[in-house]
């Protein structure tokens, strides 16, 4: 069995482990890299990025030179224009980002939302979509743009410094909003010319096993790596998840967090314009989503801004007696969700709290908070469920540590069994095959 070396970019870390098929052997200590929010801007420094990607192969010491292959997982979308060297002209702008949500309404005014919808699976969403992104640039700092030579997602950004390939994989592919999602026929010219973006500028699309490039001697000396190692093209982190939890047709993943998205694999997909729709990276399956943008994100905020004398182990008792106890315990109050925007809307919504009196308490607006992430999380159900494809009794399920999870599934309609998958992300990228 072959070794390879697994990359997992987050939306705020790096690890590198090492990988004999789904077993991690070893793994570097995380590495972390600031995200920087601006109104509604969200963007990582690139240079600080491939930093971090250094200091990470850097902590598996001689142990990243020995293996068979090297793969990667990362978040998406993370949108960058790159120069001829592969030097970024641009930040990297994150599915967080919603500067862009005029751009998106004009995008869609011009395809039309049934024709973008068929076409991606998904509506264009700001930040969610990067053609969202390059578009705004275009129009507000079309200088940065001009000596660009190549644009992509992250794993398209790492193997220009990695390999000097020119490549992206079709999970990542599918949340630029210009890939023939459904079809898996590559670049729709229709919609590059809709903003106006040239086709010559798009990566080379290669399924996540493909061998993509090799490592070159120049990155062999900054990255700690064997030159001529062959580095997989790599997927979205989710992707990964789902390869671990088996990618049945059907299957269902659960990644509980800060945010909480709920995929269900499927070989026939239907879009929702209330739901994801993108390409699994491999085998010609497609990943149905349902993401809740702000769970234990929102919920740790509440504790500081409401609970800040209670121990983080009190607060979490508290949320599971309140959580147990129903709507009740919310008494007048209820909560709209949106602390974090909604990953599938272009108009951006925000949280609020509504039915506030001078009797309300904070216990309440506690108790409203978390019935409105329940309620959100049980309305998937029946999203992923009219796609027609017959959705696994058993779900797997990733994060979760303080058991959130357990909370948000409190009202799922129907019989479930759940199953735990650790260190997903990493773990998956030991499925894949390196395929020449």
């Amino acid at each position: 069995m072959s070794t390879l070396l697994g990359l997992d970019v987050g939306s705020s870390s790096v690890i590198a482990g090492i990988l004999k098929g789904r077993k991690v052997l070893a793994e570097s200590p995380r590495i972390f890299f600031r995200t920087q929010h601006s109104g509604p801007r969200v963007e990582v420094d690139a240079t600080d990025l491939l930093q971090a990607v250094e200091k990470a192969f850097e902590g598996l010491g001689e142990a990243a030179r020995r293996v068979d292959a090297i793969a990667m997982a990362v978040m998406c979308p993370a949108w960058v224009a790159m120069d001829r060297e592969g030097k970024p002209l641009t930040p990297i702008v994150t599915h967080q980002d919603r500067r862009s949500v005029q751009i998106a309404h004009q995008i869609e005014e011009r395809i039309g939302q049934d024709q973008h919808l068929a076409l991606t699976g998904c509506r264009p969403f700001p930040g969610g979509i990067s053609s969202t992104t390059w578009s705004w640039y275009r129009k507000h700092e079309p200088a940065r743009l001009k000596s660009a030579d190549l644009v992509g997602h992250l794993n398209t950004f790492l193997h220009r410094h990695l390999t000097g390939a020119r490549v992206v994989d079709p999970s990542n592919a599918s949340f630029t909003g210009l890939f023939n999602t459904l079809s898996l026929k590559g670049w729709n010219t229709d919609l590059c010319k809709n903003i106006g973006a040239s086709p010559a500028l798009l990566p080379d699309i290669l399924d996540a096993d493909r061998v993509a490039g090799r490592i070159t001697a120049a990155a062999a000396r900054r990255f700690h790596l064997r030159e001529g190692t062959p580095v997989l093209t790599g997927l979205v982190d989710g992707s990964a998840g789902m390869l671990l939890a088996g990618a049945e047709i059907g299957q269902l993943f659960n990644v509980c967090g800060s945010t909480d998205v709920l995929a269900l694999c499927t070989d026939k997909p239907r879009p929702n314009p209330q739901l994801l729709t993108r390409a699994l990276g491999v085998d010609n399956k497609f990943l149905m989503v349902g993401t809740l943008a702000a769970v234990a994100s929102a919920l740790y905020w509440a504790r500081l801004q409401m609970f800040p004398e209670m121990s983080l182990e009190d607060f979490r008792k508290q949320m599971f007696r309140l959580a147990k106890k129903g709507p009740s315990a919310a008494g007048t109050v209820t909560f709209d969700p949106y602390m974090a925007g909604e990953r599938t809307s272009i108009d951006q919504r925000q949280g609020a709290f509504h039915g506030l009196t001078l009797a309300s308490n904070r216990e309440q607006m506690l108790s409203a908070m978390i019935e409105s992430l329940v309620a959100a999380s049980a309305a998937r159900l029946p999203l992923l469920k009219a796609s027609g494809t017959k959705i696994l009794p058993t779900v797997a399920v990733s994060g979760g540590a303080d058991h959130l999870d357990r909370i948000l599934r409190r009202d799922w309609p129907g019989k479930w069994k759940f199953r735990s998958v650790t260190d997903a992300t990493m773990r998956g990228l030991g499925t894949l095959t390196p395929k020449e």
